[in-house]
């Protein structure tokens, strides 16, 4: 396949070198997902990847490697060639809180090179139909009344989600059953069978099960209510001020990758995400903020690790709890 780059006429190339760095792929491109198929990473990274391949002219597969919170496939591809033909959507457990729970075969900040940030989404605290507590204040007394027997799902030991539980145990003085699965996807699957009672999970993965009426939306973790779920309040009006347990999701290359094609890249995300559909989806999905420079995303991840190793440190989170 022919190389498609920014500036396509052949004389402008050669007269400015540097725009051939900003060359796009020459072939298919994968886009690798570190959770199961039907989680919230999963979910966004589809929604990319066909309007990506739409608008490059090419082939984009999302590639699902589940497994240890979304390590296995960060590390895979940070330590694949950096042509551009190999990317991940980041998350922040692989990228933030991870780096703060074990030893990995990678480094979160340097062994790759952000691309764009393409949305942050609140948690969903939500139960199966047959639960009786309904609302944050009935299952603080649920759980008070039956210490240690109440189970909640998350999609991995360490995972985003199994922090908000923590941070929840901490608030309300309560213990719980930590129930990890390899993503979103299955667990959602026992929780709404019933095999689990309870879960933070992402408003992107929770949203299609929530609108069916197949899980029920107790609460939100954002400061202020998602657009896509305006009568969902947040758990600082459901008497926990201040809590906020975000989860969020980036394109990113390996390191070797030129920060010129990573620029070109971020272009054009920057348009997808600006999609009157793709803005409408994502809201849906309580998916909001994504956007901007390759720069301020890699603030944006440095920042964000800073915030989860303290809360790892003062929760005394392990990774195989």
């Amino acid at each position: 396949m022919q190389r498609r780059t920014f500036v396509t006429a052949s004389a402008a190339s050669l007269a400015f070198p540097s725009l051939m760095a900003q060359t796009l792929p020459s072939g298919p491109i994968r886009i690798l997902v570190g959770f199961a198929p039907g989680g919230g990473t999963d979910i966004l990274a589809r929604v990319m990847g066909q309007k990506l391949g739409a608008m490059w002219n090419t082939t984009v597969v999302v590639e699902n490697r589940a497994g240890a919170t979304g390590t296995i496939a960060a590390d895979y591809v940070a330590h694949q060639p950096g042509d551009g033909a190999t990317l991940f959507m980041a998350h922040i457990n692989s990228q933030a809180i991870a780096p703060a729970l074990m030893k990995l075969n990678y480094n979160a900040e340097t062994d790759f090179q952000p691309i764009a940030l393409v949305g942050v989404t609140p948690n969903l605290l939500i139960c199966n139909e047959s639960q009786p507590a309904k609302t944050v204040k009935d299952l603080v007394e649920l759980c008070k009344k039956n210490p240690g027997k109440i189970s909640f799902g998350s999609a991995g030991n360490g995972s985003a989600q199994h922090l908000a539980l923590e941070m929840f145990k901490l608030a309300a003085g309560i213990t719980a059953i930590h129930v990890p699965y390899k993503g979103s996807g299955p667990m959602l699957t026992d929780l709404i069978g019933g095999q689990i009672q309870y879960s933070f999970d992402t408003m992107t993965a929770a949203t299609p099960h929530v609108k069916n009426g197949k899980a029920i939306a107790i609460a939100q973790t954002r400061q202020s209510r998602a657009k896509g779920h305006p009568n969902v309040p947040t758990m600082s009006e459901s008497g926990f001020p201040g809590f906020e347990a975000t989860t969020w999701y980036g394109l990113v290359g390996p390191a070797k990758m030129p920060v010129a094609m990573a620029k070109r890249m971020n272009e054009d995300i920057n348009k997808v995400l600006a999609m009157p559909d793709v803005i409408e989806k994502f809201e849906q999905y309580g998916a909001e903020d994504g956007g901007g420079s390759t720069e301020k995303f890699a603030s944006f991840m440095q920042v964000e690790a800073r915030k989860w190793a303290k809360v790892v440190k003062d929760a005394n989170v392990k990774a195989d709890a």
